[in-house]
């Protein structure tokens, strides 16, 4: 029977530009053991005694550099199975805002980035699971809906 394990984070982050949300997508390394060049967002393990709350910042700012303006918890967990291993993976979903006009700095694991619409992202990324995360963000933080107030992360908390 598969085992269910919470050790990953992913991260959409956000900025705006001329008032329209652009998206950040990294471009995997062509030699990277899983998913070489492939597009995502922001993602990662949990290390240690770390919190997702606090993995999912230490990612960002391994994989971009960014320090979030904003910070929300996404209502939203992608999940999928890794057969190798029998284990279903929960990954909690959170979304940052930065400046616009920011540019990341990348890590050894991406080669290139892009700012892209909601349309140019939800073509360029490859999971469902990211693409239902994206439409959330979308839809319920960036549009500022309710959900935006109730999720929004005090900056104290990380």
């Amino acid at each position: 029977m598969p085992t269910l394990e919470c050790s990953i984070v992913e991260v959409c982050v956000f900025c705006f530009s001329d008032d329209a949300p652009k998206y950040l997508l990294l471009h995997r390394s062509k030699s990277d053991k899983i998913y070489p060049d492939t597009w995502q967002m922001v993602s990662g393990s949990i290390e240690g005694n770390e919190t997702a709350l606090q993995a999912s910042i230490r990612e960002l700012k391994e994989e971009t550099g960014f320090v979030p303006q904003k910070f929300w918890l996404v209502p939203h967990m992608n999940t999928f199975l890794n057969p190798k291993r029998d284990v279903v993976h929960i990954s909690a979903v959170f979304s940052a805002e930065v400046s616009a006009g920011s540019q990341p700095l990348l890590s050894k694991e991406h080669y290139q980035y892009e700012w892209c619409s909601l349309e140019q992202a939800k073509q360029l990324l490859v999971w469902p699971g990211q693409v239902q995360a994206l439409n959330i963000v979308h839809e319920y933080i960036v549009q500022g809906r309710l959900a935006s107030f109730l999720t929004d992360i005090p900056k104290d908390l990380w």
